[in-house]
């Protein structure tokens, strides 16, 4: 069982790298929850906690614990958003009476912006020495300080989601391209192309947010 979504189990190669079984599925999961957020569905929600388990699988095999270790508090926030998005406070509601698109203050943003780089940094550095705190559970890290701010941005990225906020599109913009060089300097050939993808998924969704913003404002 767990051979099957392990990353030596290879169903092909693009640029002389293997592609497994996991990554696929990864990456099938992960797309149709951005395409369903792109368009604002509930459902989005239910294909983000598989990906959250693929993800944890696959970071582990890959050494990137960072983003292994983020997926636990990633699940819980999906949760918090789909509970956020069913169930708006008053004067939240949109036409289907679920969470309307919103803005942020421009002190917001900031504080955001502070936020991820300040929190990235600290964790960078825990990566740094986790395989000297824990040596019988994790190797080495791979790229810590890279692989922390893209999951201090992920982070970032889920929250304002989950809150419906137009920005999480530029956080998601952050965090695809910062993904594309984290994974070519970790080996991987397929998952680079795939967050080319999200981009322009990310671009569709700023454009379909900001109309539902236009149109309930």
């Amino acid at each position: 069982m767990f051979e099957l979504f392990s990353t030596d189990n290879i169903i092909f190669s693009i640029a002389g790298q293997g592609v497994s079984l996991i990554e696929i599925l990864s990456v099938a999961s992960g797309l149709t929850c951005v395409y369903l957020a792109t368009r604002a569905k509930v459902a989005n929600f239910w294909m983000g906690y598989l990906y959250n388990i693929l993800l944890f699988i696959l970071f582990y095999q890959k050494g990137l614990y960072s983003s292994m270790l983020v997926q636990p508090i990633s699940f819980i926030i999906n949760f918090y958003g789909h509970y956020r998005w069913t169930h708006p406070k008053s004067g939240e509601e949109n036409s289907i009476h679920q969470l309307k698109v919103t803005l942020m203050s421009n002190s917001k943003r900031i504080y955001f912006v502070v936020q991820l780089f300040v929190l990235a940094a600290i964790w960078g550095f825990v990566l740094t020495y986790i395989d000297d705190l824990f040596p019988t559970i994790f190797s080495q890290a791979q790229r810590p300080f890279l692989d922390a701010f893209v999951t201090m941005a992920i982070l970032t990225a889920q929250y304002l989601s989950a809150q419906k906020k137009l920005e999480c599109w530029a956080a998601w913009f952050t965090v695809n391209v910062t993904n594309i060089t984290l994974y070519i300097l970790a080996g991987m050939a397929f998952l680079p192309m795939v967050s080319a993808g999200y981009l322009v998924l990310a671009f569709f969704g700023f454009t379909m947010w900001r109309k539902q913003w236009r149109d309930n404002n």
